[in-house]
C-alpha cells in the first residue's frame, strides 16, 4: 500500500510517497504567486504610475486579501488535481496532508469525496521548507 504525504503551503507543495517508513519525494509543485503580497498581485488601475496616489486602492476598497485568496485557491486546486490523478491511476492508497491551517482547509474544500476518503491523517503545521528528516519525524506516528 502506498501512502502519499503532501506537505504544502500557499507557494509550494511537496509530494512524498511512503513505503514502510521511508519517505521519497516524488514531486514538488511551486506557485510563485503564493509568495507575493497583495499589493504585488493587484494594481490600482492599468498603466498607473507607481508614484501617483490613488485613494481607491485595493486595500481601501474592503477587498483586502482577495487576490491572495484567489491565488491560494488556484494552487490548492492544482495540488488536489495532482492527488485526484494519483487516485484514479491507482498509485495512492492512503493520504496524509501537512499544511498550515488555512491552506489545509483549502485543500480539503477543493478535494473530491473519493479522494477525501483516502485521507487518514492531517497535520496543521507548516513543514513546506523542512528537511526530509524533520517531515519523516513529524509523520512517523501517522499511519
Amino acid at each position: 500500500m502506498t501512502t502519499y504525504i503532501v506537505v504544502a503551503d500557499a507557494a509550494r507543495a511537496r509530494i512524498f510517497t511512503r513505503e514502510a517508513l521511508t519517505l521519497t519525494e516524488q514531486e514538488s509543485l511551486v506557485h510563485a504567486e503564493g509568495r507575493l503580497h497583495e499589493g504585488d498581485l493587484v494594481t490600482d488601475r492599468p498603466g498607473a504610475d507607481v508614484h501617483e496616489s490613488n485613494s481607491t486602492s485595493a486595500r481601501s476598497s474592503g477587498e483586502e486579501g482577495a487576490a491572495s485568496q484567489h491565488e491560494n485557491e488556484l494552487f490548492a486546486k492544482q495540488v488536489v488535481q495532482r492527488l485526484y490523478t494519483a487516485r484514479v491511476d491507482h498509485h495512492m492508497d492512503k493520504l496524509i496532508l501537512v499544511a498550515p491551517p488555512k491552506f489545509l482547509g483549502l485543500l480539503r474544500e477543493k478535494m473530491d469525496a473519493p479522494t477525501q476518503k483516502l485521507v487518514i491523517h492531517t497535520l496543521a503545521k507548516d513543514h513546506s521548507k523542512s528537511a526530509v528528516d524533520t517531515i519523516t519525524a513529524a509523520v512517523s506516528d501517522l499511519r
